[in-house]
């Protein structure tokens, strides 16, 4: 019986490490590509903003300053995931995308690139992760006329902005105020972050 038990436990350790490395090779043959789709994903939602770039160059953010301008333009539970310049073909800066991770959504944070051009125009946004309820909060990710998403396009970044249920003029996706918010607060955030790149912050 000793025997048997010995041989059991010494056969699931011997399937448990080749389980393990077969992981491990599956990890290391995988993660490149992975990766990879991921950075063309960002790179989409980049194009998908600011259809008028010719490329694209990233710009460092500081997390501790990001933090400190969303403080101090009253933007809670919202952070700077990215900014990238958006240029033109001569080269020149046209705008910016950033990259935001806002809080609060019925199903989590919602991750999303916003763009907006030299002269404070928002040019769109494109959703990158969202776990909201189909049908519902979900339409956020959706694009076109008569969509949330569209509402926001040609808007000015001298202000902030809030639902109509809050008093607000952006429309809320019906029966799904609380990803209406969620996404405002974090369009909220981006614009901060524009001033602040904008007035003298380079």
């Amino acid at each position: 019986m000793k025997g048997k038990l010995v041989k059991d436990a010494l056969i699931l350790t011997i399937i448990t490490l080749v389980a393990g490395l077969g992981l491990g090779i599956v990890y290391e043959i995988t993660k490149e590509p992975i990766r990879k789709a991921k950075e063309e994903a960002l790179v989409r939602s980049y194009k998908a903003v600011f259809e008028d770039a010719d490329s694209f160059e990233d710009q460092s953010v500081d997390a501790e300053k990001a933090s400190e301008v969303l403080s101090s333009s009253n933007v809670e539970g919202v952070s700077i995931m990215f900014t990238e310049k958006a240029k033109n073909a001569s080269g020149e800066t046209i705008g910016y995308v950033i990259g935001i991770k806002s809080q609060g959504g019925y199903g989590g944070p919602i991750e999303f690139s916003m763009g907006i051009t030299k002269d404070g125009k928002l040019t769109g946004y494109s959703i990158t992760s969202i776990s909201e309820t189909a049908g519902l909060g979900m339409k956020a990710d959706s694009y076109g006329e008569k969509t949330f998403s569209h509402q926001w396009i040609g808007k000015s970044a001298d202000k902030s902005y809030a639902v109509t249920k809050d008093g607000g003029e952006i429309e809320a996706i019906s029966g799904a105020t609380i990803t209406s918010r969620c996404m405002t607060k974090g369009i909220n955030g981006g614009i901060a972050w524009f001033n602040y790149l904008e007035g003298g912050a380079q």
